[in-house]
Parts: structure tokens; sequence; C-alpha cells
């Protein structure tokens, strides 16, 4: 009987790890899509081009790593820190989290999109600059390799992207309101998501820029970095049911090891943990390194096997629960919603966030 069901055990992680390289696959295609496009909308304009004039808005709670910095990098010509003021001026609208920080073409390069009637958002890809500790580490690893392959794996499958994603959201002001404006989404825990699934519902398109953005991402311990991938998990389970189900496909090496231990060692199951292997390492390079620039990728390469196990773990947990950890405190997840435990509704905007990205 024991023996039956550790065969089962092995075909069918194999059967998953199998699945987990067509998932590679498809990363390393539509990489190869995105990369191939050219640059994104907007980004050819001249500089001589003129476009509108935006409001940035950066939400904030607390203070984030290089912040100072930050705000810098989006005044590149005058002296004056980014303020928050009692309301936008301006009719296009820029929303980035406290500790983005961009280049110098950046505002140019999401704006410009917007001059095509058809486009509703522009959102960036962005990858983590890490502390000092593992957990920091490993954060940035699921950045610039996972969160980011599975952005261009949904371009690709759903013909374009239907979100937000939290580094980068530039809209119109206009479109903001006809999805009932940011009222509409105090309370809900992907806001940026949120924001983007409802322009994308009026009919207008979501542009993924090619400008990449980076996030300081603070000195996690490994606990903290378990509450954030917790966290983020539950978030994808409560917006994305479905995606949420597919992510058992994206740990492939973890199958192929519980696959070549079932199998005791049979020669196919370690032709699978090879092949998974290198798919996942083509995976990271590709992503991290070409599309994202991240240094980083290659520095920690070896620390891919031990984010890969603990995600899959942190991934089995978040299928039950409803319980997060945001900024040091303890909510409730209700239907994509959050509820402060054992206190009334919870706004974490009017704490002064409006958007969180897997690395909060």
């Amino acid at each position: 009987m024991i023996h039956r069901i550790v065969t089962i055990i092995a075909t069918a992680s194999g059967a998953i790890a199998v699945c987990s390289l067509g998932y590679y696959i498809l990363c390393l295609y539509s990489a190869a899509r995105f990369l191939g496009r050219g640059k994104a909308v907007g980004e050819s304009s001249r500089p001589t081009q003129s476009l509108p004039p935006v409001s940035i808005l950066k939400p904030l709670k607390g203070t984030d790593p290089e912040m100072y910095q930050s705000f810098r990098s989006h005044y590149i010509k005058v002296s004056n820190l980014a303020q928050m003021l009692p309301e936008a001026r301006y009719q296009h609208i820029v929303v980035n989290d406290s500790d983005i920080r961009v280049d110098a073409n950046y505002l140019r390069s999401v704006a410009a999109p917007l001059s095509d009637h058809r486009v509703g958002l522009v959102t960036c890809l962005y990858r983590g600059v890490a502390s000092a500790s593992l957990g920091s580490r490993l954060e940035s690893l699921f950045i610039s390799t996972d969160f980011s392959a599975g952005v261009l794996v949904a371009r690709l499958l759903e013909g374009g992207i239907h979100f937000g994603l939290g580094s980068t959201l530039a809209f119109r002001r206009s479109d903001l309101a006809a999805t009932g404006g940011f009222e509409a989404l105090s309370d809900y825990l992907a806001d940026d998501y949120e924001i983007g699934r409802r322009i994308a519902a009026l009919g207008l398109g979501v542009e993924l820029s090619g400008t990449v953005v980076e996030t300081f991402l603070p000195c996690y311990d490994f606990k903290q970095f378990l509450d954030h991938q917790l966290r983020w998990t539950r978030t994808i389970r409560d917006s994305r049911p479905g995606g949420y189900a597919g992510l058992v496909v994206i740990f492939g090496m973890p199958w192929a090891l519980l696959a070549l231990l079932c199998a005791r060692g049979a020669g196919w199951a370690w032709v699978l943990l090879g092949v998974a292997i290198v798919m996942r390492y083509a995976v990271a390079l590709v992503t991290g390194r070409m599309i994202l620039q991240d240094p980083q990728v290659t520095r920690w390469l070896a620390l891919i096997p031990l984010r890969d196990f603990v995600a899959a773990a942190v991934w089995l947990v978040g299928i039950t629960g409803h319980t997060v950890t945001w900024r040091g405190e303890s909510f409730e997840l209700k239907d994509g919603k959050l509820v402060r435990m054992g206190a009334a509704l919870h706004s974490p905007a009017g704490d002064g966030s409006s958007s969180k990205r897997p690395s909060e």
C-alpha cells in the first residue's frame, strides 16, 4: 500500500514538474517577445516632443530605504523634493511608491503612451535592491526571477495585461473617476491591481512600459520575508484565483526533487531534475539580467533553490487562511479587502499608502 502511494506521488510530482518545464518555456518565450517588441510605446518619442504635465503622487507611511534619493530621482532638474499636494493639479497622474527610484527619462516614458486615447494605464516592471539580510536577498530574487516572469507570461497568455503594478500607475484623472476613484479602492489590499483591472474593464489598454524602476528593500529578517511572501500569495489567491492555482507549476525544482526521491533515484527522475534546474536558471538569467538588468541575480544564483523551496511551502500554506501582515500590523483579508484584526474596517489609503507591491 505504501509503495503504491509513493509511486503515485512520484508520478504526480513528475507530471507537475514536466508542466513546470512548459511554464519555463513560456517564460522564456514571453521574455523574448517583450524584448523583441522594441522599446515600449512612447519611449521612442523625441526629447523635444511636447507631453502633457503630470501630477506625481507618492503615498507615504513612515519611511522607506533610500526615500530621499527616490524622491530626488523624480525631479532631476529642481532642488525641491516631491510633495504630496492636497489635490493633483493635472489631468495626467503618476502614482508610485515612496521607495521607487527612476531614471531621467521615466516621466516621458510613462506619460507618452497616454497620448493614445486607447491606452488607459501605463505600468512598469521593477527590480528590488536588497539590503544585507538573507530575507531581503530572497525577496529580491523573487521579484527579479519569479514575479516579473509571471507578469510577462500573463501578458502573453491574456493578450496584454489587465492589472497594474504599484511600481508605477500612470493614468488620466477622468478614467480613474470612471472607475469610482480612489475612494472605491481604499480598503483593497491589491489596490494597484484593482486600478488596472477597473481601467481595463472600461475597454482601455494597459501598457507595460519598457522602463524598469527600482525599489529598495528593507533589511528583512527571515520571518518578515515569510510574512511578505504569505501576504503576496493570499493577495493573488483573492485577486486571481485561477492564477493562484496555476502557481503550482512554477516550482519546477521542488516537484522534480520530490519525484526523484519517491522514484528512488530512477534515471528518468534524474534527467527531469537536471532539465528543471537548467530551465529554472535560464528563466532567472533572462528575466533578471536581460530584461530587468539586475546585477544581483548572478551574484545570488546559489540562493535560487532555497528561494524556490520556501516559495513552494508558502504557496501551500497560502491555500488556506485569511490573515496577512502589512507594515507590522495584522489584518484579515475578506473578498480582497483589509479588515484590521479585532477592529472596524480599515482603510490603508487613509494611512497614506495607495499601492502595495509584493515587496512591501
